[in-house]
């Protein structure tokens, strides 16, 4: 019974790992691709990186993302997220992008159900950074990132 009990739970830990990792490294092969073209000058299209901070409760780690001009205007904007060493996550959000004196203005947000609920974005970026607040029920904090090198 006991070994039953592990196989199961083993399998499913495989099954989740594999849910996980395989919705990972679709985010990491774009990523990387974008990351080796030439950074736009004039656009705040491509990858970033930097670091997310919970005003909460001050949890951080490093963030990554992806921006694309969508066909209606507004921005795709795919999140990947690090916490400790172990847990990751990622987001998506399509942000309402307009110019403002050389630099992007931006704002949006994204019902991530539950439990999360709804995150509010809104920030800044120029062609080389980037800083966003958010704000959800239960936490808010930052994201700063700047183009990779």
């Amino acid at each position: 019974m006991i070994q039953a009990l592990r196989k199961q739970a083993l399998r499913g830990g495989a099954i989740a790992a594999l849910l996980l990792f395989s919705g990972c490294s679709t985010f990491n092969r774009d990523w990387k691709a974008a990351a080796a073209k030439p950074t736009p000058a004039d656009s705040i299209e491509g990858s970033w990186e930097g670091k997310w901070l919970s005003g909460h409760n001050g949890h951080n780690g490093r963030l990554r993302a992806l921006i694309r001009k969508l066909d209606s205007g507004q921005y795709e904007t795919r999140f990947h997220a690090k916490y400790g060493v172990v847990f990751s996550f990622g987001m998506q959000a399509n942000l309402d992008v307009k110019p403002v004196g050389g630099q992007w203005q931006f704002s949006g947000e994204e019902d991530l159900g539950r439990p999360y609920g709804v995150y509010r974005y809104e920030g800044q970026a120029s062609a080389t950074n980037f800083h966003s607040t958010y704000k959800a029920s239960f936490d808010h904090g930052t994201f700063q990132m700047t183009r990779p090198k």
